[in-house]
């Protein structure tokens, strides 16, 4: 990714300032009802940092200064970035971007993410409660004992590798770890979600990993997080999921795949900007609402073919105008 520099990435307010300014101006008269999607539903375009790439941390004060330029509302947080909670609510205060979502790991796999849900639960609530988070993300399923990438072992064929040999009862007690996880956080007053990647709609003898989770964690304890790109990518229809299962889902990753793409159990993303995919997102948005949704974070994998701060602002501004 592209230095995070002030210069680069504070350059653009785009049609997002536009909006704003159009939405405030009609005088006297009575303003037409809005028919863009997030006008009509109300609430903010959301973004995942991870998209941004490790860069972030950084300079996070410049970021998140040109994330809310680009036109976005709130943000999600991959991590801590090595930064306190009350740093990292500071700094998104002074940019105006609400801090809706944190993900945190059930079990430390990522080098450098300083709060996993290994920690005690009084930590992890109070980081919560100062960041001001409405939900914890668990962002991926518990690694298999033993897991390690081979010497020169590519990160999808590693998972790959792992997460192919698993079996029922792997499922079955990850399902039971984020039971318990989510019991300890709602003690705190705090909601836990599940984001999924691909990985859980791979075959498991006649059923499939994310059947298993969906049927063995508790729905009061455990919700959603559906990444839609991740669910195409697997060669599944996005409406029909959001559909089956209705209000579990609490927030979105906006997440486009390129038209084409093949489908794909194990990583193997065929990424493009929000609305330049396969997705129809005129008639996907609209079932999120109807079943109430809360939150919408764009993200996108890698390889980008724009950098990606102009990635983001393109999701952006496509998402502004949508009409649904």
């Amino acid at each position: 990714m592209t230095s995070f520099d002030r210069r680069t990435l504070l350059r653009t307010t785009g049609a997002a300032g536009l909006v704003v300014l159009l939405a405030g101006c009609g005088g006297g008269e009575q303003a037409p009802a809005p028919t863009r999607f997030f006008e009509r539903i109300g609430k903010p375009i959301g973004l995942q940092l991870y998209a941004l790439g490790d860069e972030v941390g950084a300079d996070l004060g410049a970021t998140l200064a040109a994330v809310k330029a680009m036109g976005y509302g709130e943000i999600e947080l991959p991590g801590l970035y090595g930064q306190t909670p009350a740093d990292i609510r500071k700094l998104a205060d002074a940019a105006g971007l609400p801090i809706a979502s944190l993900h945190v790991p059930a079990a430390a796999f990522v080098p450098g993410n300083d709060l996993t849900f290994e920690a005690a639960p009084d930590t992890i609530a109070e980081a919560a409660q100062t960041l001001g988070v409405k939900q914890l993300v668990i962002p991926f399923p518990i690694l298999p004992d033993g897991f390690a990438m081979g010497e020169g072992e590519a990160f999808p064929a590693a998972i790959s590798r792992a997460f192919s040999g698993t079996d029922l009862a792997f499922w079955q007690r990850t399902a039971a770890r984020f039971n318990e996880i989510g019991a300890q956080m709602q003690e705190r007053g705090i909601p836990v979600a599940y984001h999924n990647h691909n990985i859980e709609f791979a075959p498991l003898g006649d059923t499939t990993p994310w059947a298993v989770l969906m049927a063995e964690t508790d729905p009061a304890l455990l919700k959603v997080e559906l990444d839609l790109g991740w669910v195409a990518q697997a060669g599944l229809d996005p409406a029909t999921m959001l559909t089956e299962l209705g209000p579990r889902v609490t927030s979105l990753h906006v997440k486009d795949v390129a038209k084409g793409g093949a489908q794909s159990f194990y990583f193997g993303a065929t990424p493009t900007e929000v609305g330049s995919g396969r997705i129809d997102w005129a008639s996907v948005l609209p079932i999120a609402a109807d079943i109430g949704v809360a939150h919408y974070f764009v993200e996108q994998e890698p390889p980008f073919t724009i950098p990606r701060p102009e990635a983001m602002e393109k999701s952006a501004q496509f998402l502004l105008g949508l009409e649904a």
